[in-house]
């Protein structure tokens, strides 16, 4: 946590301002027409019509998707005239992994006692496994009692 207090000290963003931008960042995130438009612009500039012609909406809703990224911060959007260029601004995406990371210590306490659990299983089935050849190899050593 101290490094992202750090980032945002030097950037002149309280922490309070930073979980706006987080609150942006999720609120955009979680719309699958905006998680498309940010794929599409991964390692592209593509102007509106270009990203809008992908989708079975109008051009007005693409526009208002797109301007929902940019203020989050996603997309970074220049305009000539009438003709809008987007590209992809990955930064927020960063601060926002970086505050999920904060809870993969609980996924992976929960992974370690899960592969435990399995190892255990795994562990017992072999045992049972033993036991039976032993058993099976007994009896065809033994005679039967009818014989």
């Amino acid at each position: 946590m101290i490094a992202r207090s750090a980032h945002l000290h030097l950037v002149g963003v309280t922490e309070h301002d930073g979980e706006e931008v987080l609150d942006q960042v999720f609120a955009a995130l979680a719309d699958p027409v905006r998680r498309s438009i940010l794929s599409r612009l991964d390692g592209r500039e593509l102007l509106v019509s270009q990203i809008a012609q992908h989708f079975d909406i109008s051009l007005q809703a693409v526009s208002k998707h797109i301007q929902v990224l940019v203020r989050a911060g996603l997309v970074a959007q220049e305009r000539t005239g009438r003709i809008s260029r987007c590209s992809l601004t990955a930064g927020p995406i960063f601060d926002a992994a970086v505050w999920l990371n904060r809870y993969s210590k609980y996924w992976q306490a929960q992974f370690d006692l899960l592969a435990a659990n399995l190892e255990e299983i795994d562990r017992r089935g072999r045992a049972k496994a033993r036991a039976a050849k032993r058993t099976t190899s007994r009896r065809k050593g033994r005679p039967t009692s009818g014989a």
